[in-house]
């Protein structure tokens, strides 16, 4: 079968790969010059465990924030949000008090752990070295700081995940660098917690396809997605591109591209930052992955470098970056890694990119209900921890396996 991908991200790559390993001939098109050049770009780099990461679902981590235009507010309207922005803004905060949550939150983490299992097989079978360490920690500024991470946490020891709850002393021994001045009460740690470089699995995983058969067409603007009979069609290039089926992992663009169809997602982006700077001294820079759930900042180790990631906006902010967020993250890196990173050296990288979010916190993954047209997109700031697992189930749907794992509280119509 001929399948067109569109969007060249993390989730377009690793479906590129499951769809190419399948024995389908796949075309990838990708208005950017290279794969992974937006979201997946500045990714935080951590893959485990998904639920702990800041903005990984609604009904996570703390308030919002009264006034959402404010420079406090952790999840801040910007210009060019408009009302859109205010109503999805408002839809993600409804979503994590329904019902629901619980369930959608076990379903999430089932997506992780099957996507991070399916992510270590493709590692071991491309023999790949992704700058990857293994090990997250959970600082708590204040003992009370547990109860905003309560509904990950129980989902997680429901799940078989192993965690630990230590105290300051024992944390400063998984992480040596963790400084002595910032008051600690204690960590939540997960052993099994993993990160790695997110976009240079993307690099790695479109040569795998391309081995395998896949075609990857870059500067291609898709401006529709056409359903008229035989197939779906591309349009947007010289002549419009002809498949039996498309699947759709264009990130943000994704909802534009199926309004004029009768889909709709509510997708939005949330644009976060992220700050990456050369280490400086090994015994001082985070040995895996820390998270600090109470200003949602999250910090990586990838090989010879510390990302620090934080931030949520909405709106396009005329590209400009928020200066109060990015002092957020200096001070983090510095205040919890004092002398682990080069913050003041040429080679430090400051990224604002947007994030896919759908309203509920979910990635949306399956069939549109348009005939020959699938979606794997949505994932949010988890696209890097679901990408390899969201596209192995996907594959299997298209070629009517059952999957490994139930994409029923990932479906499209569900919204």
């Amino acid at each position: 079968m001929h399948i067109i991908i569109v969007g060249a991200g993390i989730v377009g790559a690793a479906t590129a790969y499951e769809l190419a390993a399948d024995g389908h001939q796949v075309t990838v098109v990708e208005q950017r010059g290279a794969a992974a050049e937006e979201a997946s770009f500045g990714s935080s780099g951590l893959l485990a465990p998904s639920l702990l990461m800041p903005w990984a679902a609604p009904g996570l981590g703390g308030p919002l924030g009264r006034w959402p235009w404010s420079r406090d507010a952790t999840l801040r309207l910007v210009r060019g949000a408009g009302m859109a922005g205010r109503r999805w803004r408002w839809r993600w905060s409804q979503a994590g008090r329904r019902p629901e949550t619980a369930a959608r939150l076990a379903a999430l983490e089932g997506l992780g752990r099957y996507s991070l299992a399916r992510t270590r097989e493709l590692i071991h079978q491309l023999d790949v070295d992704l700058e990857t360490s293994r090990g997250t920690l959970v600082l708590l500024r204040r003992p009370e700081d547990v109860e905003r991470l309560q509904p990950a946490l129980k989902v997680l020891r429901d799940a078989g995940v192993g965690l630990r709850d230590v105290d300051a002393d024992t944390a400063r021994l998984i992480e040596p660098g963790l400084s002595t001045d910032v008051p600690l009460a204690g960590a939540v740690h997960v052993p099994d917690g993993e990160s790695g470089n997110c976009r240079l699995f993307a690099q790695i995983l479109r040569h795998a396809a391309q081995e395998r058969g896949a075609q990857f067409v870059f500067g291609a603007h898709v401006r529709a997605l056409s359903a008229s009979p035989p197939g779906v069609h591309v349009v947007g290039e010289a002549a419009p591109r002809q498949a039996d089926a498309v699947v759709l992992c264009a990130g943000v663009a994704s909802a534009a591209l199926l309004r004029p169809l009768g889909r709709h997602l509510p997708l939005e982006a949330v644009h976060g930052y992220t700050v990456s700077a050369p280490v400086r001294e090994d015994s001082h820079a985070p040995q895996g992955s820390v998270t600090d759930p109470l200003h949602r900042i999250t910090i990586t180790r990838q090989g010879q470098r510390v990302r620090v990631s934080g931030g949520a906006e909405i709106g396009h902010g005329n590209g400009s970056h928020h200066a109060p967020t990015l002092q957020t993250l200096y001070l983090a890196l510095s205040g919890w890694f004092p002398g682990g990173a080069l913050t003041s050296s040429p080679q430090v990288q400051v990224w604002r990119g947007a994030r896919p979010t759908l309203t509920d916190g979910a990635p949306a993954i399956g069939a549109s209900g348009v005939s020959g047209l699938w979606i794997n997109t949505g994932h949010g700031a988890c696209g890097w921890a679901q990408a390899c697992g969201s596209a192995r189930a996907l594959a299997d749907l298209i070629a009517q396996r059952t999957p490994a794992i139930d994409l029923q509280p990932f479906a499209p119509q569900r919204f």
